[in-house]
């Protein structure tokens, strides 16, 4: 029987992959390598992806014992497409076991909340400078104050920049356009 014969065939191709992946099943990605649609796993494992083509596999067995045929079509093709897209990442398995890992994104709230931290340290010490101004009586020293409220300023000026900077970048974030 026809049927019969390709159930083996691809009983047979899932433990070659089995066999394949049970050297490298607990060593783990930096990300999810499959796309959604392909594997309803979200695992940095291969071995996670493999159990869910087994079960798949034991989904169409059942299928086709009894009678459904949509359903048979249906798990043959998604069954078919997980075990070529787990040949391929196999194959460059070497190749991307060297890839740096890539780095945690960054958390823009610790970022914000550390640069409102400097704005108002900066504002504290322009108004502190500015209430040291007003009591100079020398002319050298009230000077050197401005120049100093001025630095400040400058400095508060791209705090604020960043500050709003980051603020974009959440909102871009938080709309997932980021």
């Amino acid at each position: 029987m026809k049927t019969a014969s390709l159930l083996q065939a691809l009983d047979a191709r899932v433990a070659e992959l089995a066999a394949a992946i049970e050297p490298l099943s607990l060593q783990r990605t930096s990300q999810a390598r499959f796309d959604k649609k392909l594997f309803t796993t979200h695992s940095t494992q291969l071995k996670d992806y493999l159990a869910e083509a087994q079960a798949n596999l034991a989904q169409l067995q059942l299928s086709v014992k009894t009678g459904k045929t949509e359903q048979v079509a249906f798990v043959a093709e998604r069954l078919v497409a997980q075990i070529a897209a787990l040949t391929r990442e196999l194959a460059t398995w070497k190749m991307r076991a060297s890839e740096p890992q890539k780095p945690a994104p960054e958390n823009l709230y610790e970022k914000l909340s550390t640069h409102q931290d400097y704005e108002r340290r900066l504002l504290s010490m322009i108004s502190d400078r500015e209430s040291k101004l007003g009591v100079q009586t020398t002319l050298s020293a009230q000077q050197q104050l401005q120049r100093e409220i001025a630095a400040q300023e400058g400095r508060l000026q791209r705090c604020r920049q960043a500050i709003a900077r980051i603020e974009r970048a959440i909102e871009r974030r938080e709309r997932g356009l980021g």
